[in-house]
């Protein structure tokens, strides 16, 4: 829509003119007494400067069916929570049980193999299918793969099980954002994205726990059989009530408009990375060619891909080159990759420290992290918050890049005799900084783009926190690993044959160890984990340098109409509240003096 409208507003001064109401992009043409206005193009990025009335005109409408909508979100976000949290501290007894030796690693890789690779793919499924049968689609082989899973009798089963799981949870992190961008303007959307992240760091927070608790009662089948009633509930409540818009057209004029060149160039990528990634320094040295092979074509690949999307791209593009064309963009997903890893670092490496230096037992030392989860859901709430009152995201960056980078220095002065109040106050200073960039993230790299492009740049970022999150993994268990050989006393190393993952190994053998072996062994965690945590550091000031190309932009105030619920009522009441004459009219003539 680019008609000019011009409206029948009479003004004698410059001042009077700041009172009127304004064009849908905050801005007059010029200032005389008719007041031409543009209404911007559908591609059109937010780039204004001030906040406008026609945004006091915008609320966004949230109904019962728009609750019901978080609420179904807040369930598929549960499950992929809690599945991928849960199943750590089971492991051990799920392996023991079906004979898994060495296989043990691909539970776990398997699922995030699955749904990182998926995730480009699901922004194309998204805008191509429509969004409601897309979530529908997820969950359903989320439910399957589950229940694969729950009744696997080897390993070759519940990996197959995990894979179908990983597709299906990929998808439903994809949507779960995109679906939020469809309803929330960017501007109103920090609440509900902290809402839902709070949904997930509780679910983070009792799923280790749970597959502990579960394991060690030997039923650990019902972590996977427990997410088919509530796959259920998310699937009834997504089919009655996300009544998203559909794109038209026949299934084979939608299939020809998928990416399939580029999505198996991005599937073969991230298999051969990932593959990499879990493999080196355990089944294969860093330096061997079976790591550096795979790790390098993977790499090679991705940008391949990146600039077949750019130039070539046949089909309907997952990642379109205004995405990736705007500085403010680009920091916002190099922001999001270094968070991925210190965020990983933290919650994956942190269990190590209560365990390794502290003896705690499995079951206890994912309860000492609960100081961690529950300070990171409510904090991203509130950053939400903040960026919903104040129109500003920038400052909020860089602040929370100071906490992490605070909080990990902080830590690395704990030892083997730090007090109770030092490890539970240094992770909460780590965890204000890891939860306020949870969803602040997404305003750097959403802002400058048009809103129709949310899909695809939203699939991009999730696909970039997955891909992060298991480089943040690797680069922490190859740390500790390399740590743990320089620190550790000789004689308990050599009981561990080369190419074990000494940390996993070594800790259930601590607490039988006689002094002082025990005691010097605890150090040695410690000490590899202190190095540890200046890694995260560094992470955190790569985090904290992407914010130097960060642009503060106004923040979109309406939804895309393509998708959202509202979008035409909320156009008929900006005609009808601004627009006092919508006709070429001619003003009025001033009397004869």
């Amino acid at each position: 829509m680019t008609d000019n409208v011009e409206l029948n507003v009479w003004s004698s001064s410059k001042s009077e003119a700041s009172t009127r109401p304004p064009s849908l992009n905050g801005t007059f043409v010029n200032d005389i007494d008719i007041v031409t206005f543009t209404l911007p193009p559908e591609e059109a990025p937010a780039i204004v400067s001030a906040t406008t009335d026609v945004e006091r005109y915008y609320p966004a409408k949230k109904d019962a069916g728009f609750w019901l909508i978080i609420v179904s979100l807040g369930v598929t976000s549960w499950l992929a929570a809690i599945d991928l949290t849960s199943v750590s501290t089971a492991l051990p007894t799920i392996t023991d049980d079906l004979n898994g030796g060495s296989d043990f690693v691909w539970v776990g890789s398997a699922f995030t193999l699955a749904s990182t690779a998926i995730l480009p793919l699901s922004g194309n499924i998204a805008t191509i299918f429509g969004r409601q049968w897309a979530v529908l689609s997820f969950i359903f082989l989320f439910a399957v793969g589950s229940a694969v899973t729950a009744s696997a009798q080897n390993m070759t089963a519940m990996i197959a099980g995990r894979t179908v799981q990983g597709l299906g949870g990929g998808g439903i992190l994809s949507l779960t954002e995109i679906i939020v961008a469809d309803l929330v303007p960017l501007r109103e959307r920090g609440v509900f994205q902290g809402i839902l992240g709070c949904v997930w760091a509780f679910a983070s927070a009792i799923g280790p726990p749970i597959g502990g608790a579960l394991a060690q009662a030997g039923q650990w089948r019902w972590l996977f059989y427990m997410n088919l009633p509530l796959c259920a509930i998310a699937w009834g409540l997504t089919f009655w009530f996300l009544k998203l818009k559909r794109p038209e057209g026949s299934l084979r004029s939608k299939l020809a408009r998928i990416d399939w060149i580029g999505n198996i160039i991005i599937i073969i990528a991230t298999t051969l990375v990932i593959v990499a990634l879990v493999q080196g320094g355990i089944q294969h040295p860093w330096k061997s060619h079976q790591i550096l092979v795979p790790l390098i074509i993977g790499l090679v690949l991705i940008g391949v891909f990146l600039v077949y999307e750019f130039y070539w791209c046949i089909g309907e593009n997952m990642v379109p080159f205004d995405i990736l064309s705007n500085r403010t963009t680009l920091s916002g997903y190099g922001g999001v990759f270094m968070h991925g890893i210190a965020s990983m670092i933290l919650i994956y490496y942190l269990p190590v420290y209560f365990q390794g230096a502290l003896l705690a037992s499995p079951l206890k030392s994912s309860i000492d992290i609960f100081p961690a989860a529950f300070t990171i859901a409510p904090i991203s709430i509130v950053a939400g918050v903040s960026v919903a009152v104040t129109n500003h995201y920038v400052a909020q960056n860089v602040i929370a890049w100071m906490f992490t980078m605070i909080g990990y220095g902080l830590m690395t002065t704990i030892t083997t005799d730090s007090s109770t109040a030092a490890w539970v106050g240094y992770q909460v200073v780590v965890s204000l900084g890891i939860g306020v960039l949870y969803p602040l993230t997404t305003f750097p790299v959403l802002a400058p783009l048009p809103i129709s492009k949310n899909a695809h740049a939203l699939a991009f970022f999730i696909f970039m926190r997955t891909f992060s999150q298991t480089f943040g993994v690797t680069i922490g268990a190859t740390v500790l690993q390399n740590e743990l050989v320089r620190n550790l006393p000789a004689a308990f190393s050599a009981l561990f044959p080369a190419g074990v993952n000494i940390a996993y190994a070594a800790i259930p053998q601590i607490p039988t160890l006689s002094q002082p072996l025990q005691d010097e062994v605890r150090v040695a965690f410690a000490s590899s984990l202190s190095t540890l945590w200046k890694v995260a550091i560094a992470m955190g000031g790569l985090g904290l340098v992407s914010t130097f190309f960060m642009k503060q932009i106004h923040l979109h105030v309406v939804t895309d109409d393509q998708w959202g619920r509202e979008q035409r009522e909320q156009r008929e009441q900006l005609e009808q509240t601004a627009v006092v004459d919508v006709r070429k009219i001619t003003p009025p003539q001033s009397p004869a003096m």
